[in-house]
């Protein structure tokens, strides 16, 4: 619909139509962390013993399992619905667990209203992608989706801010019950402002979308598992296999697959999925050890560990639009890998980080590191989007953000088993300090000074060592992102110019 932009692209009715669209991301991305603040109230109040606190973390893991599972069903039937329509779905989904999670009596029920709230906040980002297709020109679609992707991700950093706020002065459940005025502040403007979206009816493949579904879900409990492997692991594994081949057999008979093949005949579109998998890996590394290293060998509280991780966080929508802008202007491979690099270089100046790390050092560290990540976000979505035909924008908008997701699951599991071997290798043979007979207090004290210095200099070494794997695991993201910007799948000017 290039009818909606000016000859610029900038500041037209498309702008004006979408801002009501990045509000509904933002507050539906603000949920997916807001539960860090208000989680131990919630856990107090709904009388979960520490004992439970295995319970507990399906409070997590039920909203990332939502989350992915429902996105490329939803993204399908956006393209068959109409996107607009599917937006507003998803966000009276989400407010309507927003209502389930603020009436919670019990952790069960808690767990299954934030499943919900995780299905529709999670259909909202691609279709909001597809949304941008909707509106802009191929060459005009760089700053709508840097606009997007700083939405969501400011959205995730003000979350435990916000829900700090709201839960000290009137309690956790209005975190939950304010969704609902904030939501209708989205669909009424969403109402008037945005034009309906094309439609291109066609069956959808409800059999593939539950073994997809399936398999997302199985293989995300398997991985959760997978420092301590069991019985419970392999059955997990096995299933995912399983329901994932017959998933494979059912979009090459279906009439109308949930994921036709031929998107990935596209280089640009399994590219784009390729690279967005290793950026997933790569986020989550250090999404989880920035915080853990503060907490531990720099003695900072969790709020400093919280403000520490903030200094990456807060950098990635300023890339975010920076990379809009620069898609706008050059071939996307170019952000692509220029974020690319920087993430590499902000994690290998991370990994010579000691106990002596201090800003302004640490904020620079941290800074490139959210500026690279950023500067992904749109191009990897122009790609996707751009090198599939109309009626499928928001299902490849749903499968490359479901990527990330599963991107970083992987890389999460991979932390924990790596991470703990590698620590258990690194203390071999040290011993407690313990009183001995005849030894003086300055003695023992002596001992016990050398045995926590060894203790942080191993818990150092492995933190280390997980950012070197974050910049290897970056720079290998560059070989498939070569291939995303090729001339007959993806070009981010032709069209511009």
């Amino acid at each position: 619909m290039s009818s909606v932009t000016d000859r610029d692209g900038r500041f037209s009715p498309g702008y004006l139509a979408l801002l009501p669209v990045l509000v509904g991301i933002f507050i539906a991305a603000d949920d997916q962390t807001v539960i860090v603040t208000v989680l131990p109230q919630i856990l107090l109040d709904l009388n979960v013993q520490v004992n439970e606190l295995d319970r507990a973390s399906w409070t997590l893991t039920g909203y990332l399992l939502g989350y992915v599972a429902a996105m490329p069903l939803i993204g399908r039937m956006s393209d068959v619905w109409g996107h607009r329509n599917l937006y507003i779905a998803s966000m009276l989904l989400f407010m309507v667990g927003s209502v389930a999670a603020a009436l919670t009596t019990s952790l069960n029920w808690f767990v299954f209203a934030r499943v919900v709230q995780a299905v529709g906040a999670g259909a909202l980002l691609p279709i909001s992608i597809a949304i941008v297709a909707d509106l802009f020109p191929p060459g005009k679609r760089g700053v709508p989706l840097g606009l997007i992707g700083a939405s969501s991700e400011a959205g995730a950093v003000i979350g435990p801010l916000w829900g700090g706020l709201i839960g000290e002065i009137w309690g956790w459940p209005w975190v939950f019950w304010m969704n609902i005025p904030l939501g209708a502040l989205v669909l009424i403007p969403l109402l008037a402002l945005l034009p309906s979206s094309p439609r291109f009816p066609a069956r959808i493949d409800y059999i593939g979308s539950v073994l997809l579904a399936a398999a997302l879900c199985t293989i995300t409990l398997a991985l959760a598992r997978v420092d301590s492997p069991d019985v419970l692991f392999l059955a997990y594994t096995l299933s995912a296999g399983i329901t994932f081949i017959l998933f494979i057999i059912r979009q090459g008979r279906a009439d109308s697959p949930l994921l036709p093949l031929t998107m990935f005949r596209s280089r640009a579109f399994g590219a784009a999925n390729g690279t967005h998998l290793l950026v997933g890996a790569a986020l989550i590394i250090g999404m989880v050890t920035i915080p853990l290293m503060a907490n531990t060998v720099l003695e900072k509280t969790a709020l400093g560990g919280g403000l520490m991780l903030m200094r990456m966080t807060i950098a990635i929508p300023v890339g975010a639009v920076l990379g809009g802008l620069a898609c706008q202007r050059m071939d996307a491979r170019v952000p692509t890998v220029l974020g690319l690099l920087l993430i590499a270089l902000g994690y290998g100046l991370m990994s010579s980080w000691g106990t002596g790390i201090a800003d302004p050092v640490m904020t620079i560290h941290l800074g490139v590191t959210g500026l690279g990540f950023g500067f992904l976000i749109a191009p990897i979505s122009l790609a996707a989007i751009n090198s599939v035909s109309d009626e499928l924008r928001g299902t490849a908008s749903a499968v490359v953000t479901a990527m990330r997701v599963v991107g970083m699951t992987f890389g999460l599991a991979a932390l924990t088993a790596w991470g703990t071997g590698r620590f258990e290798q690194l203390v071999v043979g040290l011993e407690l300090p313990l009183a001995l007979p005849g030894e003086t207090a300055e003695q023992t004290q002596a001992r016990v000074r050398e045995f926590e210095s060894a203790l942080t200099d191993a818990g150092l070494s492995v933190f280390n060592d997980f950012f070197l794997i974050a910049m290897a695991v970056s720079l290998i993201a560059i070989l498939p992102a070569i291939f995303m910007g090729l001339k007959q799948d993806v070009d981010c000017d032709s069209a511009a110019r």
